[in-house]
């Protein structure tokens, strides 16, 4: 459900955390902590935060769509996992797709289909499905990446959510020759 002040202000209370507070909290203690398992918990949390528009001008704020580029770049596939997670939540509006490909982000979710984490490569394969644009589309649209995509389309009996995702991803963004 997405939130807005009225609904906000009814659950936080008269002494909760506000949730600007709250999320820098959260950043803070991701910058912080030298415990991976509560690095993942963060991140994971702070992704749940990134699919309601009420929070975007805070994760703005706290470079938090930033923190999730840098995620995905880390040899831990839970901070992967989550950091990509907190991109695909977070990509269908375009202000935030724009942080993500001027950010240099294309290359590094384009390595997640690789993953062997299943959460991971369907993540990765709903962020392309919505960065992709006229802009940007030459960079994604590559051969071998639409090859991986294509194989993930054929690969009903291995993941139906991987195969789906991949033929709306082709069905959306590359023409076919008939």
């Amino acid at each position: 459900m997405f939130t807005n002040n009225q609904r906000q202000e009814e659950r936080t209370g008269r002494y909760g955390t506000p949730r600007l507070q709250y999320l820098q909290e959260l950043v803070s203690q991701f910058q912080t902590s030298t415990d991976e398992a509560s690095k993942e918990k963060i991140v994971a949390n702070l992704a749940n935060f990134a699919y309601d528009p009420y929070n975007y001008s805070f994760l703005h704020q706290l470079n938090v769509l930033e923190l999730f580029l840098d995620c995905i770049t880390e040899p831990n596939e839970k901070l992967v996992e989550f950091g990509i997670g907190g991109i695909c939540n977070a990509c269908a509006n375009p202000a935030n797709a724009a942080i993500f490909t001027q950010c240099s982000g294309i290359p590094l979710i384009i390595q997640c289909l690789s993953s062997p984490v299943r959460n991971t490569v369907n993540n990765a394969l709903g962020t392309l499905y919505y960065l992709c644009n006229k802009t940007n589309k030459e960079e994604i649209l590559k051969p071998e990446v639409v090859g991986v995509i294509r194989r993930y389309a054929a690969a009903e009996t291995v993941s139906v959510s991987f195969s789906n995702l991949a033929k709306a991803f082709l069905d959306k963004h590359v023409v076919e020759n008939k």
